[in-house]
C-alpha cells in the first residue's frame, strides 16, 4: 500500500462519524461550530486524524517483502535521523523527533527507504515512545532475521511541553537492542558512535 494513499472508512450505519463527534466537542468547549473559521474544522480534523493513524491500515510484511535482497554483507547498516511524528495515546497530542535504526544483516538486506517507511508506519498509530521503539526493532528482527537490531528514538512530547509540567526543552530517549546489539557492548558502542558523529 502506498504511504500516501488515503483510505476513507465510512461510519457504521446508525453511528456518528468522527466529524459529527468533533462538532459536538466544539460545542462542549464553548465554541460555535457554525462560525466561519470552524465550519469545516470537523471534516478537516477527521481527514488529518485518519492520515495520522494510517499505520493501522498498513502491513509491515507487505511493506518490507518487496524490497528484501540476498546480499553477502555482514557489516552494520545504519539509517539515522529519520524524522518521527506520532500521537501520544494518553492525550492525543503530538510527539516528534528523530529515530536511528541499525542492523547487522544475515543473508538479507532491505531497501533503505523501507526502514524509514517502517518507522512511519508504526509512528502513524496512537503510541507511546517506548512501544514505538520496540515495534520497529521487533519488526526488523522478525522479517529480516539479522544478527541484531538497534533502534533509538529521541523525541519531544507536547503533552510535557504544552501542559502538565510544561518543560519546554525536555527530550525523551528510548532504545531497543536485540541480538548482537544487546549481547555485545562493542556493537552497541559502534552504533552510538555512528549516530553521534557529525552532530551539531
Amino acid at each position: 500500500m502506498s504511504e500516501t494513499t488515503e483510505i476513507i472508512i465510512p461510519p457504521v450505519a446508525g453511528t456518528e462519524g468522527i466529524a459529527d463527534l468533533v462538532r459536538k466537542m466544539l460545542v462542549l468547549l464553548g465554541e460555535d461550530p457554525n462560525r466561519e473559521g470552524l465550519r469545516r474544522t470537523p471534516e478537516r480534523f477527521e481527514k488529518a486524524l485518519r492520515f495520522l493513524t494510517s499505520g493501522y491500515r498498513q502491513d509491515p510484511e507487505k511493506l518490507l517483502n518487496g524490497a528484501m535482497f540476498s546480499v553477502c554483507y555482514d557489516e552494520m547498516v545504519v539509517v539515522k535521523d529519520i524524522e518521527v511524528y506520532s500521537l501520544c495515546e494518553h492525550h492525543l497530542l503530538p510527539f516528534f523527533g528523530r529515530c536511528h535504526v541499525a542492523y547487522i544483516p544475515s543473508r538479507k538486506v532491505v531497501g533503505l527507504s523501507k526502514i524509514a517507511r517502517l518507522v512511519n508506519m508504526f509512528a502513524r498509530r496512537l503510541q507511546i515512545q517506548e512501544r514505538l521503539t520496540s515495534q520497529i526493532a521487533q519488526s526488523i528482527q522478525e522479517h529480516l532475521s539479522p544478527e541484531g537490531v538497534g533502534v533509538i528514538i529521541e523525541a519531544r512530547h507536547l503533552c510535557m511541553v504544552m501542559r502538565g509540567v510544561e518543560k519546554q526543552n525536555s527530550m525523551a530517549t528510548t532504545s531497543a537492542m536485540l541480538g548482537a546489539f544487546r549481547e555485545n557492548k562493542q556493537t552497541r558502542d559502534e552504533f552510538l558512535a555512528l549516530i553521534n558523529s557529525q552532530k551539531p
